[in-house]
């Protein structure tokens, strides 16, 4: 059930989202539908510095992970709404997943709903979001690893249910490698707040970065879970402001151009 929400959190959580009312309006509605909502930020490049030296980062104790997408060579994957990740995450177990983005979640087949890979989520930033159904594989480690050197074909790495979510004339193994993208992530307790905030550095290989920060919630919990991050930004002096984009999409973007 969705819970009422009072009118002083709502305008604060808005600072956050800063959405036009009718596009408020939805993504409320939308979260009656969706498992849990991530709330995210990418900040600006000028500010990645002190944005770390704000929260106390250090990335060199960070867990390391090696992510990579897998599209055509001419981005028809991204065109017709899937993702397809796959991940190897230090002396953790590997995983692979594919989502499809954006979707309508009362519009997703029975069947997916009930399986237990899958889920619903809605991707929330400033001025924007997305709905999210994504269905996740957890995997041995070095899988990927395998996969990559060529020792092992794509498919491996996925179940049948995350390949049936493919285009029915796209194979996985005929899909292009983009990447690695190497990701440094540290989690904190800022303070006043009742969440942890994900720090996420993804570095390309030209040196350049991308810095996001994150936390997921209930989608019952989006409303108030926002307007404490908006506190919380303010405390650490991090500024709302700075172009918004997904990590997937800068990542296939960066990759494509280089090719």
């Amino acid at each position: 059930m969705q819970l009422v929400q009072d009118p002083a959190t709502k305008a604060d959580a808005q600072q956050f989202w800063q959405l036009p009312g009718h596009q408020l309006d939805r993504l409320l509605a939308s979260t009656r539908h969706a498992d849990r909502v991530e709330l995210k930020l990418v900040v600006p490049p000028a500010a990645h510095e002190r944005t770390c030296e704000s929260l106390g980062v250090d990335f060199s104790r960070a867990s390391a992970r090696k992510v990579y997408f897998l599209d055509t060579a001419d981005l028809e994957l991204k065109r017709r709404g899937v993702v397809a990740r796959i991940r190897s995450v230090g002396d953790r177990a590997d995983d692979s997943v594919v989502k499809l983005r954006p979707c309508t979640a009362e519009d997703l087949p029975g069947r997916l709903r009930r399986s237990k890979r899958f889920g619903v989520e809605i991707d929330a930033m400033p001025g924007q979001f997305v709905c999210t159904g994504a269905m996740t594989r957890r995997l041995g480690k070095n899988d990927v690893r395998k996969v990559v050197r060529g020792e092992r074909p794509l498919r491996a790495l996925f179940a049948k249910e995350q390949l049936a979510l493919l285009p029915s004339r796209i194979r996985i193994d005929d899909l292009t490698i983009f990447g690695p993208v190497d990701v440094r992530r540290q989690k904190i307790m800022p303070q006043g707040a009742d969440f942890r905030l994900a720090i996420e550095r993804w570095t390309y290989p030209d040196g350049s970065a991308l810095l996001e920060l994150s936390t997921r919630c209930a989608a019952r919990s989006a409303v108030p879970v926002a307007a404490q991050l908006v506190s919380v930004l303010r405390a650490y002096e991090i500024e709302l402001t700075g172009e918004q984009q997904t990590k997937t999409q800068t990542t296939l973007s960066y990759f494509h151009c280089a090719g």
